[in-house]
């Protein structure tokens, strides 16, 4: 079966799923297999569960009309998001970076809208599998698309590219993430600017943190859109939620968000550049990013009947535990307590990295103690 003949049993569909527990009416649901599960395996379950068809690339089971077999079922998956995002011929903007790019994802998916019809990855499916779920998942009356792209080997985000085929690019920024699949630090800004590197090839725009060194670096050249290019974000209280000010030739407004870390305030000005940009009303914008609420354990605070807590524990890596590290010994607070994990995913450099963070925790004043 063609791609263009799937897509169009896709178009009278309910959707795609490849988890048989959530199979809506009327889906089609793709056999995905990985190391310790093969989905061939519940085509039957998932045809009793509600789809309409299964895609599956191995028969575990008699023939029938709702199975579709094809040579490789994640390659169709991917093929045909990728048809379904050529079809829509919508504008897709996508959101890759070492840390953040959940968070200003979020921060910019709430202030589009405000104002626009859009379709956003759904937590954090970001990777091959995500990325053609979240535009299988949006409509023609659908404005617009934003993807995030996550990576944690080389040439991920270039492949992501190929798929999604963003008219627009944001990178939050490059650290150290991941070093134990990329294997240097090198490979990570390699890698990330293969975003940079589709958007120049393709005549798109990127937005930009003008005051990120790294990013302006490998940007030139560029169709760029820098942040605070015709208004101001001033960051000027942490309580510890962050207060900012924004002015541009119209509006002076100072607002209270539900964030806590001065490391948000980059997130929070490419959530004002993208809404002014897609011509989001200053005030939309400003309520957006005034109402919406931190989650997945993302600059989080929460209280207890004795303690203030916190929470900022998503896949801590060298780069985001450093800046967290030195908003909280920047708190005002009398006692102060750190509790770390361990970060993961640095190979041969995870030792090294460990002492650089065991280090700024000795010299960092106010913190009593560490657990």
């Amino acid at each position: 079966m063609s791609i263009e003949e799937l897509y169009q049993i896709y178009c009278t569909s309910s959707g795609v799923t490849t988890d048989t527990r959530s199979c809506e009416k009327d889906s089609l649901f793709f056999a995905l297999k990985g190391d310790h599960f093969n989905g061939n395996k519940f085509a039957e379950s998932a045809l009793q569960n509600g789809a309409s068809y299964a895609i599956v690339d191995e028969v575990h089971g008699p023939a029938s009309p709702k199975i579709i077999v094809v040579n490789n079922v994640l390659e169709t998956l991917t093929a045909l998001a990728t048809h379904h995002r050529k079809m829509l011929k919508k504008p897709v903007l996508a959101i890759t970076g070492t840390n953040g790019k959940t968070t200003t994802k979020e921060l910019i998916a709430a202030v589009l809208s405000r104002h626009l019809r859009i379709y956003y990855t759904r937590g954090n499916f970001n990777n091959h599998i995500g990325v053609p779920l979240t535009l299988l998942s949006a409509k023609p009356t659908d404005d617009l698309i934003i993807t995030e792209m996550g990576a944690n080997h080389p040439g991920e985000i270039g492949y992501l590219c190929q798929i999604a085929l963003p008219d627009f690019g944001l990178i939050t920024n490059i650290g150290k993430a991941h070093l134990e699949g990329f294997g240097s630090y090198e490979n990570i800004i390699h890698t990330k600017k293969e975003l940079y590197d589709y958007i120049q090839n393709t005549s798109g725009k990127i937005f930009i943190n003008p005051q990120d060194a790294l990013l302006r670096s490998i940007s030139t050249g560029i169709d760029a859109i820098a942040y605070e290019n015709d208004f101001r974000l001033e960051l000027t209280r942490q309580d510890p939620f962050l207060w900012f000010r924004y002015t541009d030739e119209e509006h002076e407004i100072v607002f209270k968000t539900n964030f806590i870390g001065g490391y948000n305030a980059p997130n929070f000005k490419a959530a004002v550049t993208i809404g002014r940009h897609f011509k989001v009303p200053v005030p939309k914008i400003i309520t957006a990013l005034q109402h919406y609420q931190p989650g997945n354990n993302r600059s989080q605070l929460q209280k207890t009947e004795f303690n203030t807590l916190i929470l900022d524990a998503y896949n801590s890596n060298p780069s985001s535990l450093t800046e967290a590290i030195r908003n909280f010994a920047a708190l005002d607070h009398p006692n102060k307590f750190v509790i770390l994990g361990d970060m993961k995913e640095l190979g041969e450099f995870s030792e090294e990295e460990h002492q650089k963070i065991a280090t700024l925790l000795h010299e960092s004043p106010g913190i009593k103690g560490i657990l």
